[in-house]
This record gives structure tokens, C-alpha cells and sequence, in this order.
């Protein structure tokens, strides 16, 4: 297990770790704005890396709690496999707080920071989120995140769910 902080989240998971994935990638966030990151030379919407894993054939899912800022969704519109591809699962739950982000089973970042520049994007120093989270390789923590997140995806909670009455899609 590794202590992640601030800017170490970002080069570590966001950019060194999340464009090695091969199999499956797994996002979930409470908040989600834009968020750009380095590809080349140049800085592209996350939303372009996870594209591109899908044209790799890597799963990716991405479970957040409200609805996407501007930005986020004029460049989701951007991106036609996102829309288009079975191997892009999005799933909207209001009630989802946690912030986890698993590659192919076998790491896991767990932490405080949304999916957003100032939490994991590349913001200044002097402009970002104070973030903290650790990174784990350990398979009994893998195994539980894992099978929780998959509880919360296949909606196991939604049947009894005090707010299902303002939640804009249920799963279940």
C-alpha cells in the first residue's frame, strides 16, 4: 500500500497508471468535471485516454453521482464509442460518494479526490484540491472494493434506497 498525495495522485494513477490498463478499468467519483491530462505533447480530455483504452478493447466503467459539468459532457459528445461501444458502461447514483478508481483487478486508488481537474487533473500546485488516497495492490482489498463496486453497478442497493425518488435513472 502507498500513501498518494496531491500531485503524486495525479502522475501516478491518472497519468502513469490509467493508460497501462490492458483489461478492465473501473472509475467511480461522486463529482465529475472536465479533466485534462497529458497525451504526447499535448494536454486531451480524459474522456480521449478512455476512448482510446476502448479501442484497445478495454472495458471501462464509470459510476459518478450527478450529472457531468459542461465541458465534460460537450467533449463526452466528442468521443462516438462512448456512446456507441458495449465495452463503455456509465451509471449515474446519486448516493455514491466514494472515489475509487481499479485497474485490471489488480491496483486500486482509493482516496478523497473527484474526477476533476482540481481534484485529480492538471491544475497548478497553487490551484488544486489538498488530496489524499492510497494506492493498493493487495487482493483481499482488491476483492472487496471490487465486489462492492460491483454490488452498487448491479444495483443491489436500489430496492431499498431512501432516495430513489430524486435518483434521474435508477439502475434496479
Amino acid at each position: 500500500m502507498q500513501l498518494l498525495l496531491n500531485e503524486a495522485i495525479y502522475q501516478k494513477v491518472i497519468v502513469d497508471l490509467l493508460p497501462q490498463t490492458e483489461r478492465f478499468l473501473w472509475i467511480v467519483t461522486a463529482d465529475i468535471k472536465d479533466l485534462h491530462v497529458p497525451k504526447g505533447k499535448r494536454f486531451v480530455p480524459l474522456l480521449e485516454i478512455l476512448s482510446d483504452l476502448i479501442d484497445r478493447g478495454v472495458s471501462v466503467r464509470l459510476m459518478h453521482a450527478k450529472e457531468p459539468g459542461p465541458r465534460f459532457r460537450a467533449d463526452f459528445d466528442r468521443y462516438p464509442n462512448l456512446l456507441e461501444s458495449d465495452l463503455f458502461e456509465r451509471i449515474l447514483c446519486p448516493r455514491i460518494h466514494t472515489k475509487a478508481i481499479i485497474v485490471d483487478g489488480k491496483q486500486a486508488f482509493i482516496g478523497s479526490a473527484n474526477l476533476t481537474g482540481a481534484g485529480l487533473g492538471a491544475k497548478s500546485a497553487h490551484k488544486r484540491n489538498f488530496e489524499a488516497g492510497f494506492l493498493t495492490t493487495d487482493p483481499g482489498h482488491l476483492k472487496e472494493i471490487m465486489a462492492w463496486i460491483d454490488q452498487l453497478y448491479l444495483g443491489d442497493f436500489c430496492a431499498k434506497c431512501g432516495r430513489r425518488a430524486v435518483c434521474p435513472d435508477p439502475i434496479a
